[in-house]
């Protein structure tokens, strides 16, 4: 880093953009194999924080990598830079009082460890959304899994590449065997205490 850089830390505090929007953000970290259901329970998700008054914003891996990170591959400096980057973006929403969840298969927990890291402990919610690798191979909704098999894709995680499961997620989803609408109501139980604050002083 230039030496000749210097942070500014005179804007107004966090606490007063969190009052204003009566919320403590957050981010919301899904993590889980491609296909497991992170997109589809972020989308519901939002929309019912949405509908409980929260500003809320959803982060997607393909989103991300048509723009911000379109000049990343997928090998693994690549992936560890994606999850930087990320990490680094969520922070400034969290820091803007809104609430993040990002979707991004983020498959090792150095990878999300590192995420943690920069975003902050207390400000990290790790949803860890499970699902078999047969069940997301069955639905293969982007044709990727096909893809990896035929050997077009290399490194693909649950094939080619490994995904390290995690510990002590926050909150553990069962996509296969529970409908979407359970999963956004057990969500809403888990994370609404953390997010919601009527007292929150400047």
């Amino acid at each position: 880093m230039s030496s000749n850089i210097f942070k500014v830390t005179d804007f107004l505090p966090r606490s007063h953009r969190e009052k204003k929007l009566n919320q403590h953000s957050r981010v919301i970290w899904f993590t889980g194999l491609s296909g497991s259901g992170k997109t589809t329970l972020a989308r519901a998700l939002e929309k019912a924080l949405a509908d409980n008054g929260h500003l809320v914003y959803v982060l997607d891996g393909d989103n991300i990598r048509y723009g911000l990170n379109k000049d990343l591959g997928f090998d693994e400096p690549d992936r560890i830079e994606n999850i930087r980057r990320i990490a680094e973006v969520s922070k400034l929403f969290a820091d803007a009082g809104v609430i993040t969840m990002n979707c991004f298969v983020s498959p090792t927990r150095t990878m999300r460890a590192m995420a943690e890291s920069i975003i902050g402990k207390k400000d990290f919610i790790e949803v860890y959304v499970e699902c078999p690798l047969e069940v997301c191979e069955n639905r293969d909704v982007k044709g990727l899994y096909a893809k990896a098999r035929r050997g077009e894709i290399a490194d693909f995680t649950g094939i080619t590449s490994p995904y390290e499961e995690p510990i002590q997620a926050d909150i553990v989803i069962h996509t296969a065997t529970t409908e979407l609408d359970v999963c956004v109501v057990q969500l809403l139980q888990h994370l609404e205490p953390k997010l919601r604050n009527h007292n929150i002083d400047i």
